[in-house]
């Protein structure tokens, strides 16, 4: 029997959904890939933290211009996303290689890499923006801070028990369909829109945790890794979905303290004075 054209890029053995602890991949090739997987996420981490003890947590956009910002956003986010999204990567580059061979295979999972890291980009952005706001109005009115931790705290909580938020998880959790749905997809650049399209879905499930980084700073190195811990857990584990409304309620909490509480803003602090002085 001949086999279909979106075979090639599922495995043999129909498998449980991501969120529900099922592999995509059979348990050998699943080790080699997260081993690569750690040799590409260890790297920028240790950048990433590199980066941030070198400039602390400040509030807007640190004095860095557009394009180093951009670089060490798609560094950040290669490091907080590529574990949790490393199920659907690895499967659609094992489709690659069984239909494709050297300059070939290497050029398509460029085309799907690359796909994924310019959604992100676009996301880098728009957050860059929001600090160059956020932080100019800092400096201009420094009690804003406490407002405007507040309002980021509301919208990421709201935002985490929303439905775009529900629609995306359920595509990160389980994406054999989708994986179906993208061996159909045709050339040219077939391999750059199915990383744009998953990137999507990322950036959809994603958003309202990195609305955090407002209040918390964007070089925050502790608030980098716990959010990465909740987007691993949330994609990954059986109860993710129970965990990202846990993490929503949370926020909302966090959105009632922010006024009152300048622990919770380290990247609004910069010349806002304390409670205790007002």
């Amino acid at each position: 029997m001949r086999r279909s054209r979106s075979s090639a890029f599922l495995p043999a053995r129909a498998p449980a959904p991501t969120g529900a602890g099922g592999g995509l991949l059979p348990t050998r090739d699943l080790a080699a890939a997260w081993s690569l997987v750690v040799l590409i996420a260890v790297p920028a981490w240790a950048l990433t933290v590199g980066q941030a003890r070198d400039m602390g947590v400040e509030p807007g956009t640190m004095g860095m211009a557009l394009p180093l910002f951009l670089l060490l956003w798609v560094t950040m986010m290669a490091a907080m996303m590529l574990p949790s999204m490393a199920p659907v990567a690895i499967t659609w580059v094992r489709g690659i290689g069984r239909q494709s061979s050297g300059w070939s295979r290497a050029a398509r999972t460029a085309e799907f890499v690359g796909g994924y890291l310019l959604v992100w980009t676009g996301f880098g952005l728009l957050a860059y923006a929001a600090l160059a706001f956020t932080g100019g109005l800092v400096d201009d009115h420094p009690t804003a801070g406490r407002w405007i931790g507040s309002i980021a705290f509301l919208l990421a909580g709201l935002y985490q028990l929303g439905p775009l938020k529900h629609v995306c998880l359920r595509h990160c959790r389980d994406p054999l369909s989708h994986l179906v749905r993208y061996a159909g997809f045709r050339r040219p650049a077939r391999d750059l829109r199915v990383g744009i399209h998953h990137g999507a879905y990322c950036v959809g499930c994603c958003a309202g945790l990195m609305v955090v980084l407002v209040p918390l700073g964007v070089m925050n190195i502790a608030a980098m890794a716990g959010l990465a811990l909740v987007i691993f857990a949330e994609k990954l584990w059986s109860r993710g979905p129970v965990l990202a409304g846990v993490v929503g309620i949370a926020f909302l909490v966090l959105a009632l303290l922010a006024p009152f509480q300048d622990w919770l803003l380290p990247g609004l602090q910069g010349s806002m004075p304390s409670m205790d002085g007002m």
